[in-house]
């Protein structure tokens, strides 16, 4: 049986490498277009992709699990998605309000400003993409280590 340490890569690995193909091959463009608008066709375009992403997370975990023999259980890899796909949903809701200094941006952009991203948010025009696609592995990290944590099945 695999080392908990050696489940933990695996997962990472496997949740990372959809992570990419999930933002960039597998997302439909609309819902890339639209995800960060207000109301319910953007909240309905998050949704859409969020959904995807996670299924591809989902895919490439029982993937893995499989090809490695990882024994993992899967209410704790359903946990490490659930938590992939609730905090993405949240980072990419901000899309294209990264520069928004106002109190109705969304939280996680109100939070970069407060932190002391504005400079960089507002002269660099990669800057949201790059803070997105950080947040958005740092979770990752975190639902890694709860698919692949406790007893294996």
């Amino acid at each position: 049986m695999p080392s908990s340490a050696a489940r933990f890569a695996a997962a990472y690995a496997a949740l990372t490498a959809a992570h990419e193909v999930g933002d960039y091959i597998v997302q439909r463009n609309e819902d890339a277009l639209h995800k960060g608008k207000p109301g319910h066709a953007g909240r309905a375009a998050c949704a859409r992709h969020v959904t995807s992403y996670t299924l591809t997370q989902a895919a490439a975990l029982a993937a893995a699990n499989q090809a490695f023999g990882l024994r993992l259980t899967w209410s704790r890899a359903a946990a490490g998605l659930a938590l992939s796909a609730v905090t993405h949903y949240a980072a990419d809701r901000c899309n294209g309000h990264w520069t928004d200094t106002t109190d109705q941006a969304p939280a996680l952009v109100r939070a970069a400003h407060r932190i002391g991203k504005t400079g960089w948010l507002t002269h660099d025009h990669r800057a949201g993409a790059l803070l997105d696609q950080a947040w958005h592995k740092g979770w990752i990290v975190l639902a890694a280590a709860v698919a692949a944590t406790g007893p294996a099945r």
